[in-house]
């Protein structure tokens, strides 16, 4: 089965845009990616930061449900612990019938200490942040199977009433509303992970949830997929790397030089040099690059990325360089391109999009799909 592409909206607007502009982007993208044959758009949920700047990435998708018709939604992530679980749920229930099941759930517990101090947490250690991700699922899972309960927890208090029969018309009017998720289902739920260890890939392991790796090197990725599979087959499931999702910076062009330059000298560029690269240098995320390349991590810098980490280069480029990663992890089901400020001009991103969907794609396939094909041809 071939690669698929999807598309992570963060969704890196330059400081100075409006809440308009990165919403009209967010929406330009969604209908972009359906066109040329995306399957899915994670859209990130953050409250404090202003290159990430989506409170509410619902938003976007409820305005991008009546214009898409086969892309899939997810927000990545709600943070949990920032919203009353019963309200989530509902809200979920309603956006996965609106989508008509064209909807997935990322969740997280937050990594900025800045937005949970809004939310009234101060101090949390990871451990109660986890735990009030936990608590939370608990909540809407017993919310979506709208039977009653009550729920008195540590974080929160919720539950579901008692519903009498309906016996006449006048009662039929009175019923509660049905707020569960498409067709009564739940969500499949997604989890991100960014270090070599990440908890959170575990997590996705035990709970059969949908593992999705940010790119931070080839030991990292490799080390995910460990955890995740031994979590999985441990809590008695079987391991499917058609699930794995990877988020990575690509671009393509048609040419190298094109690409390259594209990347340089625009958007993807700016973002690096003034937000993303001294992040990752302060806080050590540039080590496992650096340690694939043999390099030290201070002479990481735009360049070492865009000809390194980052996929950049003509449709064939992209492919050789995806295929040789395939070979060096054992590949992944979807690529998520992370998504960058081209709204001033977005017609070399948008390019970038179909040449990925349309060229790359269909020539990355899993390398024991591959196997499988080529013993069928020769048979």
């Amino acid at each position: 089965m071939a690669m698929e592409t999807g598309l992570i909206f963060h969704p890196y607007m330059r400081p100075g845009r409006t809440a308009r502009q990165t919403f009209e982007w967010g929406v330009q993208n969604s209908v972009a990616c359906d066109r040329v044959g995306f399957t899915s758009m994670m859209i990130s949920e953050h409250a404090s930061q202003i290159w990430e700047n989506i409170p509410n990435p619902e938003l976007i998708m409820a305005a991008a449900a009546l214009q898409t018709s086969q892309i899939k939604f997810a927000p990545m992530a709600h943070i949990l612990p920032h919203q009353h679980p019963a309200k989530l749920a509902i809200m979920v229930g309603w956006l996965s019938q609106i989508l008509e099941g064209r909807y997935f759930m990322g969740i997280g517990a937050g990594a900025y200490p800045q937005a949970s101090y809004i939310h009234g947490i101060k101090d949390a250690e990871p451990q109660m942040l986890n735990d009030m991700v936990r608590e939370s699922l608990t909540i809407m899972e017993k919310i979506w199977k709208r039977e009653p309960f009550f729920y008195e927890g540590k974080y929160w208090d919720a539950g579901f009433p008692e519903e009498t029969p309906a016996e006449t018309e006048e009662d039929e009017q009175h019923m509660l509303a049905d707020f569960s998720p498409w067709n009564g289902a739940f969500p499949e739920f997604a989890v991100t992970g960014f270090s070599q260890n990440s908890p959170s890939m575990k997590l996705a392991g035990e709970r059969n949830f949908k593992p999705v790796s940010i790119f931070s090197g080839l030991d990292a990725l490799k080390r995910h997929w460990e955890i995740y599979s031994e979590a999985n087959i441990k809590a008695g499931f079987t391991p499917d790397r058609q699930r794995h999702a990877v988020s990575q910076t690509v671009f393509c062009a048609d040419t190298d030089a094109e690409a390259k330059r594209l990347v340089m000298e625009g958007p993807i560029g700016y973002c690096f040099s003034k937000y993303l690269i001294p992040i990752w240098h302060r806080f050590g995320m540039m080590d496992g690059f650096a340690k694939d390349a043999g390099i030290d991590p201070k002479d990481a810098d735009l360049e070492f990325l865009v000809d390194n980490v980052f996929v950049v280069g003509s449709p064939d480029t992209v492919v050789d360089k995806l295929n040789t990663l395939f070979e060096q992890c054992g590949g992944w089901g979807t690529l998520q391109v992370e998504a960058h400020d081209y709204y001033d001009d977005p017609s070399p991103w948008f390019y970038s999009l179909e040449l990925l969907a349309k060229e790359v794609a269909p020539r990355i396939t899993l390398p024991g799909a591959r196997e499988v094909t080529s013993e069928a041809v020769t048979a």
